[in-house]
């Protein structure tokens, strides 16, 4: 059976083509994906759109993300289901249907790194990359009881990317456990520009922790407890300086404006079919207006600037990566734009401030996993990872 007809329907059923890898380094023996959004040569580039796709063509070059993997020796197994131009966040595309959560089959993946993700947990490659604007790594990690990261903005190359919105777009990965992810961290992350000391200061985002549900809060609470029985209480903080709606919609009108600056115009220009939530969404970005960009805008300076104040250089943050488990795959339309909103309201502040964070998979509830978060200063990136591989070391947590 090929990646690409396997049950977990991770894998657009591209044909193969070769793609070389070096013959050692410090990725040989690992196999890894990459998201439909990522340019690999001998292969089209599809952006989870057939209209997108139609106009590709076979790609001569690849990705700098992608081939720093190949160059340290991994080798590729092919590219991953995506939600429709990466504006979802549920994993389920109107066009070429749902990939498979690996961790939770009865569940849907998350989106709109979907197919990594599915990939990943079904244990069909060692890690895979994603993109992440809005939780498109993050909330398919904790969904599919991955660890998944968004970088520092900017941290990662996007050249040969398809981009959803410039400002808030990162390169992110998935792997199942912390060895490998550290591993592939090491190759792609560079040095850090603010490494976080030995044993940094740990802060509980208080605020955040009041937004998910009574069960999964109930889930949350007793690994708070055990991270800070291994490293020490961690001292309570409000990381929203403004209105938690004020901030959501910040950051929603800062995506649309510029989802619609990327993509509008190829839209209209070839009438893209877009499926029904996906449209809806294109629809609300053209409606943005220039006033209410620069009045967003102002808010994430601010709302930046008041974290960054809390992490200082040795800060690290403690939060929710979601509000829950993820919904069931039947669920109705109404129920998943419920959930991507509630979501949203937790991991719009990493975009927004571009500070990156970790997903551990250290939690769960009715035999689905739930993640819990570690945010740091900008970049911190390794020495964030690092320090979540001691923690996880502390908790005794194996893969």
């Amino acid at each position: 059976m090929s990646l690409a007809t396997h049950p977990a329907r991770a894998f657009m059923p591209y044909p193969a083509a070769a793609v070389p890898s070096a013959p050692s380094g410090p990725l040989h023996g690992l196999t890894f994906a990459a998201k439909d959004l990522f340019d690999v040569a001998g292969y089209p580039t599809g952006g989870g759109n057939p209209h997108v796709l139609a106009l590709s063509g076979i790609k001569t070059a690849t990705a700098p993300a992608v081939q720093r993997l190949l160059d340290a020796g991994a080798a590729f197994v092919g590219k991953t289901h995506t939600d429709e131009l990466a504006f979802s966040m549920n994993g389920k595309n109107a066009h070429y249907g749902s990939p498979v959560n690996g961790a939770a089959p009865g569940r849907i993946t998350g989106g709109s790194s979907s197919g990594s993700a599915s990939a990943v947990s079904n244990r069909l490659c060692d890690f895979a990359l994603g993109s992440d604007t809005g939780g498109s790594v993050r909330a398919p990690a904790s969904h599919c009881g991955l660890f998944g990261i968004r970088p520092t903005h900017g941290r990662i190359s996007l050249e040969r990317t398809l981009a959803l919105a410039e400002s808030l777009d990162t390169c992110g990965f998935f792997a199942r456990d912390i060895a490998t992810f550290s591993r592939v961290a090491d190759v792609l992350l560079g040095a850090d520009a603010r490494a976080l000391p030995g044993a940094p200061r740990l802060l509980l985002a208080e605020d955040l922790f009041g937004l998910p549900t009574a069960p999964a809060l109930d889930a949350l609470l007793p690994v708070v407890g055990r991270v800070e029985a291994a490293l020490g209480k961690a001292a309570p903080v409000t990381v929203m300086n403004q209105p938690l709606l004020d901030i959501w919609w910040a950051f929603r009108y800062v995506q649309g404006w510029e989802a619609w600056q990327a993509d509008g115009e190829l839209i209209e220009q070839y009438g893209l079919q877009l499926g029904p939530d996906v449209a809806g969404r294109f629809a609300f970005s053209k409606s943005v207006t220039a006033a209410q960009f620069e009045a967003s805008t102002a808010i994430r300076r601010a709302v930046t600037a008041h974290v960054g104040a809390l992490l200082g250089d040795d800060g690290v943050l403690l939060m929710p990566t979601m509000p829950d488990i993820a919904p069931l795959s039947d669920a109705d339309d109404n129920t998943l734009e419920d959930h991507r909103n509630r979501s949203s309201q937790i991991l719009c502040l990493a975009p927004l401030t571009g500070f990156p964070q970790m997903s551990l998979p250290l939690s769960g509830r009715a035999g689905a996993p739930l993640g819990i978060s570690l945010m740091g200063p900008a970049g911190s990136d390794r020495s964030l990872i690092a320090f979540a591989a001691r923690l996880v070391e502390a908790l005794g947590q194996v893969s």
